[in-house]
């Protein structure tokens, strides 16, 4: 029965994009509207941003603290709006704040000139080698990571900013705690809004009280990897409904974790997999790097990434559907679905961001890649605020960003709003 809502839910979506996206070029006509395009009626243009405008000066650059001159950010790990005015960054440190280099040609043997570096491309991967600023290698160490004071600065791994992008707070208390903070989140259905960060290097879920004041429950035994009922092996995201907990574990573990509310293990599902598209078998997976729940259906949606596809499963496990995001280069970072049951996915390789409907019809999708406002470069994280503004924080290009509803943009081509049941 399920399976069966899930379907009719999705069905339902694609008969209402179908209506609304006709490709009768003779009705597109009478309606006066480009068929595809997310603002009905847009003379020229191709939609770079989507439905979006990016705010270009969103959010404040930690370069523009005191005694921070120095530093930006490094890789933009997760972003969680709890409202317009409240966003959480989470960044896996500071790197040093260098300007692009000057293009420059150099070639002795004649013949055409040599552009370094490529003018149109990012020059810098906040993500890669000795610039990717963490405090050590997964089993200690510091021996491929640079100087720590010159290639990188642990500081400033989780901060708050407002709707102006300014920071509100810092919590550079909980800095040492932290090896490579993957993902934070607040449980929709938790009136007191505590904030759960997923820590992959230390293999654990810190749970924190909202204002980042005490550390009030770790889920798993940090620095200690493993495989049963209160270990992880690389935990990468979460997903709340009103009654449980669930958990992508993750990078080297092939599992889903379920806990109820207070963090008590309940089951796991989920083996050890082929990659690079040859796993077809359901439950089998490599790379679990997302998960996002289907409220009304009752379904989990687990990104068996290595695979290029998403596998659905009951709140038990039991295994429903699954469908591709497609074939090489096809690298989807994670997954997101809000109140109105669409999954959202971001694709690293491509530079989009695709929704799907619930079935997994493909509904529209946008994004170009580059460094500039509004382009990505490897989105490792979506949010969404009660206002529709729509975030993301990229790994390869070391930042946050914000895209603001533009006006007149059809629904359907946007990331519907989360679940706020418990701040209503």
């Amino acid at each position: 029965m399920r399976k069966q809502l899930s379907l009719l839910t999705g069905g339902a979506i694609a008969v209402v994009v179908a209506v609304v996206l006709s490709s009768d070029p003779a009705e597109a006509q009478r309606r006066g509207n480009n068929t595809f395009a997310a603002v009905p009626g847009v003379k020229g243009g191709q939609e770079l941003f989507g439905p979006y405008e990016v705010d270009p000066n969103w959010p404040q650059d930690i370069s523009t603290l005191p005694g921070h001159e120095a530093w930006t950010w490094g890789a933009g790990q997760s972003v969680f709006a709890e409202s317009p005015d409240r966003v959480y960054l989470l960044f896996r440190g500071e790197l040093p704040n260098i300007e692009r280099p000057q293009t420059f040609v150099q070639y002795d043997g004649g013949g055409p000139g040599v552009s370094y570096p490529v003018a149109q491309l990012p020059w810098r991967n906040a993500s890669v080698g000795p610039r990717a600023a963490l405090p050590g290698s997964l089993d200690g160490g510091d021996n491929d990571r640079g100087v720590y004071g010159l290639d990188h600065r642990w500081e400033h791994t989780l901060v708050v900013v407002n709707r102006e992008g300014e920071i509100i707070e810092e919590w550079t208390q909980w800095d040492s705690l932290f090896r490579r903070p993957h993902f934070v989140a607040i449980d929709p259905w938790d009136p007191e809004k505590h904030v759960w960060v997923v820590d992959d290097y230390r293999h654990a879920i810190f749970k924190f009280t909202n204002d980042g004041g005490e550390l009030v429950q770790t889920i798993g035994v940090p620095n200690e990897r493993g495989n049963d009922d209160s270990h992880f092996y690389r935990p990468t995201f979460m997903a709340f409904t009103e009654e449980f907990i669930f958990i992508a574990d993750g990078y080297i573990n092939t599992r889903v974790v379920k806990f109820d509310k207070d963090g008590n293990f309940l089951m796991t599902w989920g083996q050890p997999g082929a990659r690079g598209g040859r796993e077809t078998r359901p439950g089998y997976m490599n790379n679990v790097h997302g998960v996002a729940v289907n409220i009304d259906d009752e379904l989990v949606y687990v990104n068996d990434r290595a695979n290029n596809r998403v596998q659905i499963f009951d709140y038990d496990g039991n295994y429903q559907d699954e469908w591709s995001f497609g074939p090489e280069p096809t690298d989807i970072h994670l997954i997101y679905m809000g109140e109105d049951n669409v999954l959202w996915a971001a694709d690293r390789a491509t530079s989009k961001i695709l929704g799907y409907s619930a079935n997994g019809e493909l509904i529209y999708s946008w994004g170009i890649f580059g460094d500039f406002p509004g382009a990505f470069f490897g989105v490792h994280a979506l949010s969404v605020d009660q206002e529709g503004n729509f975030y993301v924080a990229e790994v390869g290009g070391g930042r946050a960003q914000k895209f603001i509803p533009r006006e007149g943009a059809r629904p359907e081509t946007m990331l519907g709003t989360p679940h706020y049941a418990a701040w209503e």
